[in-house]
C-alpha cells in the first residue's frame, strides 16, 4: 500500500523545519562545517526522508519501522538543537521556536 508522503502531516511539519534549520545552521561558526552543522543538517533531513521512504513501501510493518528510524533521528535532530543553544550557536527564541516544530 503506497502513500503519498506529501499529504502526511508529520512529513509536512518535520519538512518545513528541516528547511528552516538549514537556515539557521548558516550562521554557525564556519568550524562547525563538518562537526555539529553537519550532523544537524543529516539528523532533521533524515526525518522526512525516512517518512517518505517508509510510505513507499508496501506493507505496514516496513512503514513502522522507517517511521521508528523518523523517530530516532528527530531526538538527535533534538539534541544538537539542544546543543546549540548551550553552544550559544542560537538564541533561547530560536530554540524554543524550533522545540515547538520537533
Amino acid at each position: 500500500m503506497r502513500r503519498d508522503y506529501r499529504k502526511i502531516k508529520a512529513w509536512q511539519v518535520v519538512d518545513e523545519a528541516a528547511v528552516e534549520i538549514y537556515r539557521i545552521t548558516r550562521i554557525f561558526p564556519k568550524d562547525e562545517l563538518y562537526g555539529l552543522t553537519s550532523q544537524l543538517r543529516r539528523a532533521i533531513s533524515s526525518v522526512p526522508a525516512n517518512i517518505a521512504e517508509g510510505a513507499a513501501r508496501r506493507h505496514k510493518k516496513e512503514y513502522l519501522q522507517f517511521l521508528n528510524v523518523a523517530q530516532g533521528s528527530l531526538a538527535e535532530a533534538d539534541y544538537f538543537m539542544h546543543l546549540a543553544r548551550r553552544l550559544q550557536y542560537i538564541d533561547e527564541e530560536i530554540y524554543n521556536k524550533m522545540l515547538l516544530k520537533l
